[in-house]
């Protein structure tokens, strides 16, 4: 019988493809017998999570971060050059915001780079002992005399060069103790008391000290990063969902016993009613007009009319808002699919390192990945108007010190896990 046509042009293949494949598949036999996974270099469908074989580290990751960082520059100086106008900033020049921002970046730049040169080892080894500095600090800021109060809430340290947030700490080391903590428990995950009390017991203790800042924004931050590590590492889905149960009740009557927070979800509902309109829900109405002042394509970079004493915050809490103003919906599609990518490689990134047998790394580096796609999807459905008035910043973009230092050390670490992969994946191919 004679062979079909295709079965003949298949056999008939280039020589050199069916030397490539014999290549690979001795490769892959080596590597079984050292133990280790082996990712065909030439190839990057065969990667684990769509990150192929490579020298160094993640570059279009990188890539991704420096734009945001720079694009971060540029609206923030945007959206502060009309502050030294006002009273409240009456003793500030109009780059004040500006060269602060740029000396924040540069510190976040070299710390990124330090703390590239650590292995993950050194992390899941201290990362315990983070938890409990990071905890001491929370604690520090509340004392009266030590922690520095700043529109009503207690939420900084003095440091000389600028005020430290600890807060924004405690969503790095969360992120590294969840992950170490999972890798200890992971032969007891399914068991409730044994795996997940003590976790929920370390969350919620610091989540009291951070709700004691009056900080809701980050309190979330904080728990989605913890449940969403505990729920990747392998978490029983019943216990899973039972512990949100729980967050949700415990945020609901903080919200019903908090007049302040209380009247704000009020003001949410319905932010065009009189009686909200110049008080509570301020904010939001001139973040909406902001957004449906610019239309398709914007008002033009620099063009915007709320950041003029109308919108508060506007380099901060409310940056989106100033980007959808000047950039229009253009812009605001572009900053969101930008963070959708950024989330999406870091978790393949993450996966990655699971497949490897690193699994405080994968942990570590995919709950970066919810930190920083959580709190981006909370500022912006903020500014929107699709969630309550909370204030946390854009990360990477927004201006402040504490949050650009330890976002810049998180893409750090999620660097160095990538290229740790990179590393072992080369000695498998070996």
């Amino acid at each position: 019988m004679k062979d079909s046509p295709s079965s003949a042009t298949q056999a008939s293949r280039n020589p050199l493809q069916r030397l490539r494949a014999l290549w690979v598949q001795q490769q892959e036999s080596r590597a079984l017998k050292r133990g280790l996974p082996v990712r065909d270099r030439l190839d990057p469908s065969r990667s684990a999570g769509g990150v192929s074989v490579r020298s160094g580290f993640d570059q279009a990751l990188l890539a991704m971060v420096m734009a945001l960082v720079a694009m971060g520059v540029v609206m923030v100086y945007s959206a502060s050059v009309a502050l030294s106008e006002s009273p409240k900033y009456a003793n500030v020049s109009q780059n004040f915001f500006l060269m602060r921002h740029l000396l924040y970046v540069g510190l976040a730049v070299a710390l990124g780079f330090a703390a590239l040169q650590l292995p993950m080892a050194f992390w899941e080894k201290h990362a315990a002992k983070l938890f409990i500095f990071t905890l001491l600090l929370l604690m520090l800021v509340l004392i009266p005399f030590i922690g520095i109060r700043v529109n009503g809430s207690r939420r900084w340290l003095p440091m000389g060069l600028m005020n430290f947030q600890p807060s924004e700490l405690a969503k790095l080391t969360m992120a590294l103790y969840a992950a170490s903590y999972m890798v200890r428990k992971m032969d007891v995950k399914e068991d409730f008391f044994k795996a997940v009390w003590p976790m929920a017991v370390a969350t919620g203790f610091m989540g009291m000290l951070v709700l004691g800042q009056t900080d809701v924004g980050a309190f979330l931050v904080i728990v989605t990063v913890a449940m969403s590590i505990l729920f990747l590492g392998g978490v029983n889905a019943r216990m899973f969902f039972l512990m949100v149960a729980v967050v949700a009740l415990c945020i609901g009557l903080f919200l019903a016993f908090d007049p302040v927070r209380s009247t704000r979800i009020l003001a949410f509902m319905n932010p065009w009613d009189p009686q909200w309109e110049r008080g509570k829900a301020w904010q939001l109405t001139n973040s909406l007009i902001a957004f449906g002042m610019g239309s398709w394509f914007g008002q033009g970079l620099g063009s915007s009319l709320e950041k003029l004493h109308w919108l508060p915050e506007a380099h901060t809490d409310f940056l989106f808002a100033v980007i959808g103003e000047e950039l229009g919906l253009v812009g605001v599609v572009t900053i969101i699919v930008a963070y959708f990518w950024l989330v999406r490689r870091m978790v393949a990134i993450g996966r990655q390192a699971i497949q490897l047998d690193r699994v405080f790394s994968g942990l570590f580096a995919q709950g970066v990945a919810m930190w920083f796609g959580f709190q981006a999807f909370i500022h912006m459905g903020v500014n929107l108007g699709v969630l309550p008035t909370k204030g946390l910043t854009l990360p990477l973009m927004s201006y402040g010190g504490s949050a650009l230092l330890l976002n810049a050390l998180a893409v750090a670490l999620v660097l160095r896990v990538d290229m740790e992969n990179q590393q072992l994946m080369r000695r498998g191919v070996q």
